[in-house]
């Protein structure tokens, strides 16, 4: 039985099927819900931002995981459980580094992700959170992939 449920929440459709997937485990378990959003400041610091405002883009950084998290736990308390919220920024620490981190510390008993389930050039190019978690971790996690658009329809 699960009671500390963690979800790493970025506002795209992948990661609101992980959220949906969470809030419903919560809910049958009666176990606590941790909706985490990680603002990763790297591109922020990187040499390529020469002459940009850094303060006012990690602002806006902030800004839209402060949004990320309120619309997250406006779905989740729709759906009758009451959550609580995370955001960590990191700098130059892989996303997924930084969930397992923090899911440790917790501790978290589950890991809920939802993945975009990128295969080929896409997934070496864009990598995947999610994979970085399943491959270094050893608390339980579930994965659920959003189906690409084209998925399904006949040519």
């Amino acid at each position: 039985m699960y009671k500390k449920i963690l979800v790493p929440v970025d506002g795209s459709p992948a990661s609101n099927r992980g959220l949906d997937e969470a809030i419903k485990l919560a809910k049958d378990q009666d176990a606590e819900l941790r909706l985490l959003h990680v603002v990763n400041e790297w591109l922020v610091v990187s040499p390529d931002a020469t002459g940009a405002d850094v303060g006012g883009i990690a602002e806006g950084l902030r800004e839209s995981a402060n949004v990320v998290l309120d619309e997250a736990e406006v779905r989740a308390r729709a759906a009758g459980v009451i959550p609580n919220t995370v955001l960590l920024e990191q700098i130059g620490t892989p996303v997924g580094a930084v969930i397992l981190k923090h899911a440790e510390e917790w501790p978290a008993d589950l890991i809920v992700c939802g993945t975009h389930g990128r295969r080929g050039v896409r997934r070496l190019v864009m990598g995947s959170d999610a994979e970085y978690i399943l491959r270094h971790t050893r608390m339980p996690v579930l994965l659920l992939r959003q189906p690409d658009e084209d998925e399904g329809k006949k040519c």
